[in-house]
């Protein structure tokens, strides 16, 4: 699957955004998408941190187990993991401005398996689905921001 970059506005606080984002102890009360959000490693956010994530997609229950791989307070980090047979990197990349925050999600997926790098091409079809996906979890956190902007 091709590279695939979702741009969000927020109109928060950058700290708040970054704070939210980062917020893996309370994800699947924040989003909708994640059904369960496991903390795997014990101690403070960082490199090295890893969780297991369950969703469901497409009707399945799926768990993945994600790696912080890089986390630079204020400005982004990235997450890695493997499912179906690919491996994946989410990168979150944020900028404040005088209205709030910008994000930037890049998502990069691999096949890394004999099935995977078979079907690799049909996986554009899915870029859609996947696509949305991202972009509700974007907008769950948004309610979630605009609740602590009320407040």
């Amino acid at each position: 699957m091709p590279k695939m970059t979702i741009r969000q506005h927020f109109e928060a606080p950058l700290e708040w955004v970054f704070d939210t984002l980062s917020d893996f102890e309370n994800a699947a009360r924040h989003v909708r998408g994640i059904d369960r959000m496991e903390l795997l490693t014990p101690g403070a956010i960082g490199v090295g941190t890893r969780f297991r994530e369950t969703r469901t997609m497409f009707g399945k229950q799926s768990s993945v187990e994600m790696e912080i791989t890089a986390f630079d307070r204020l400005h982004g980090y990235t997450v890695e993991g493997t499912t179906c047979g690919s491996r994946y990197r989410a990168a979150y990349h944020l900028l404040s401005d005088i209205a709030g925050t910008h994000v930037r999600l890049e998502i990069e997926t691999q096949p890394i398996h004999f099935l995977a790098k078979l079907v690799a091409p049909l996986a554009c079809l899915m870029q859609g689905s996947m696509k949305k996906c991202l972009l509700n979890d974007l907008e769950d956190i948004q309610a979630v921001l605009a609740t602590k902007v009320r407040s």
